[in-house]
């Protein structure tokens, strides 16, 4: 991680309230419509959505599950989020602290069924994202979404998904060798750019 965990959540509190302005290219859109449609939950369901930032895919994903849980490590996204999905009238999705590493989610009820995460892992290194995987591979859901930065070539810094001051994307291979590692089997593999993509991963025999 180029920047501390504290640091990542004054930066995203602090772009709060401009966030959901700020993210309207093609590709982010596209990344969370894949990511809604792969991870379709049931009305059993309980999802996690880890990095959940305002909410976009919590708030999706919440009328057509049981519960979801958004984690973030930043008060003032988590914040939006809860006003959106009081604005939105939802009562079935629940936002609070967490990480990757630490998902805080040992109060939920049941099991996580479901596991999303969109544009929020690339700020984690390599051994990061591998350490991240194994704490969700922990929670025994049955489908990780995960839609990110992520290299399909060779990396371009001139790109505007990149920025090397605080992003730190891996190669789809690093990302697939982590989830076939902790016992998941890559069903998807969706390129929205050449440096943005969604992966789809489920429990291998599941």
């Amino acid at each position: 991680m180029k920047k501390t965990i504290e640091e990542h959540a004054d930066r995203f509190s602090e772009i709060a309230g401009q966030y959901d302005d700020s993210q309207n290219s093609d590709e982010y859109r596209a990344c969370v419509s894949l990511v809604v449609e792969h991870a379709a939950p049931s009305a059993d369901d309980t999802v996690l959505d880890l990095g959940t930032g305002t909410g976009a895919i919590a708030l999706a994903l919440a009328p057509d599950a049981k519960r979801v849980v958004g984690r973030d490590i930043s008060e003032g996204m988590l914040d939006e989020a809860r006003r959106k999905a009081e604005e939105e009238g939802l009562e079935n999705v629940e936002f609070g602290e967490g990480s990757f590493r630490e998902p805080n989610v040992e109060e939920t009820e049941g099991e996580v069924d479901v596991v999303v995460s969109n544009f929020a892992m690339h700020h984690l290194s390599d051994e990061e994202k591998r350490e991240a995987v194994e704490v969700v591979a922990g929670l025994d859901p049955r489908k990780f979404v995960l839609g990110d930065v992520m290299f399909f070539g060779t990396p371009d810094p001139d790109e505007p998904f990149y920025s090397p001051e605080v992003d730190d994307p891996s190669t789809v291979g690093h990302l697939a060798d982590a989830l076939t590692d902790n016992g998941f089997s890559l069903t998807a593999v969706e390129r929205v750019h050449e440096q943005v993509g969604v992966l789809v991963a489920e429990r291998a025999g599941g």
